[in-house]
């Protein structure tokens, strides 16, 4: 039924999101081919590291398109998706702790380690059911789900909006973090949950299972963009666009604007917390820091270099931000942060379409010059 979905899709779409699912598919053969039949010895070769660090950047690309779908369609600058993104980290993090049973330090067959070591006598009730897979699966879409409803229900029905709704999400995953750093909240506290050792009886050290892990993010990543571009360019879209560019407008006209805000909101929130569960089996943690504000405030940065409004323009700076992180922190630590700031200020400036603003142009240009010439 995916692959089916995906054949249509493509077959359907236009040339940008033939052009998207065909790289996709690209990286999906190549990082493989590249950590496994590649020798070692050579250039090209991939390690079982670069292969999950790819992954973590295709899963900060679908919580970019998250936030695109409701910044860039919906008009609703969200301060705090980042709780969305964790809050699904974590519930696949449980699932993980749980797998481990009496193979850990303390031998306890039902408790974590940080449990033990805390004197806890019983699993809390928010652990139950998270020893089945099935169980959790459900949970990374329901808890980050709900939260945006809740959340979404009282905001948008009081009708809170612009930089007030921005300040108060930022309050949300603030408020999180604070939590989710107290021992006696039952997730770890500060060290969070670690240590995890296999997912479905799989080894998580094991190339196999790093490469398994990894195609699903590319899954992921081109279902959840398909699924966007299908909900924007349907008539929910279209109104979704007029909230964003007419919002009191389309009171007038009798359509109950909170409702659709509210849907679109929770499907972002579902699309950040899939990404957060993604994101952990392959980079081995999930601790409060995910809450901080800063960390949504990047997103932010992400969507606006690659494109707001554009859904492929938002992956492409997730990507692009992260590489280039990961290129600074390592090579020069110490001017990170003030290299994204500059980006930042930058992009606003100069750049207010984002990179697709740019490629979108240069296509112009481009087709402006070939009809020139055949004319």
């Amino acid at each position: 039924m995916i692959s089916k979905f995906i054949i249509i899709n493509i077959l359907q779409g236009d040339i940008k999101t033939k052009a998207f699912l065909f790289c996709l598919f690209i990286i999906s053969i190549a990082v493989p081919i590249m950590n496994i039949y590649v020798s070692a010895e050579s250039i090209f070769h991939l390690t079982d590291y670069h292969v999950a660090l790819f992954g973590k950047y295709l899963t900060y690309g679908l919580l970019a398109l998250s936030l695109d779908l409701i910044w860039g369609y919906c008009g609703i600058l969200s301060l705090g998706h980042g709780a969305f993104f964790a809050l699904g980290g974590y519930c696949i993090g449980m699932h993980l702790m749980r797998e481990i049973g009496p193979r850990g330090v303390y031998g306890d067959p039902i408790l974590p380690d940080f449990m033990v070591f805390l004197n806890w006598s019983e699993l809390p009730i928010a652990w139950y059911g998270f020893d089945n897979f099935t169980y959790t699966l459900l949970m990374i879409a329901i808890v980050p789900g709900a939260l945006a409803f809740i959340f979404g229900w009282f905001a948008f029905k009081s009708r809170v909006t612009g930089v007030y709704f921005s300040i108060i999400t930022q309050a949300l995953t603030y408020a999180l973090m604070l939590a989710f750093f107290q021992n006696d909240f039952g997730f770890g506290g500060n060290n969070g949950l670690t240590d995890f050792k296999d997912i479905l009886g799989f080894s998580l050290q094991n190339s196999n299972t790093r490469i398994s892990l990894f195609i699903l993010s590319v899954i992921a990543l081109a279902l959840g963009y398909l699924f966007s571009l299908k909900l924007v360019n349907s008539h929910s879209g279209l109104v979704l666009k007029g909230v964003r560019d007419q919002e009191d407008r389309l009171r007038f006209l009798g359509y109950r604007v909170e409702n659709y805000k509210l849907c679109a909101f929770v499907v972002s929130a579902i699309l950040a917390g899939i990404a957060g569960a993604l994101y952990v089996p392959q980079v081995g943690i999930i601790n409060p820091g995910e809450f901080a504000p800063l960390k949504s405030i990047e997103v932010v940065v992400w969507v606006a270099l690659g494109g707001r409004g554009t859904l492929i323009g938002a992956i492409l700076g997730g990507v692009i931000v992260n590489l280039a992180k990961s290129f600074f922190t390592v090579n020069f630590p110490e001017v990170w942060l003030f290299f994204l700031g500059a980006l930042f200020v930058l992009v606003t400036l100069y750049l207010p379409n984002g990179l697709m603003g740019v490629i979108k142009k240069i296509f112009i240009i481009l087709k402006n010059r070939r009809k020139t010439q055949i004319g």
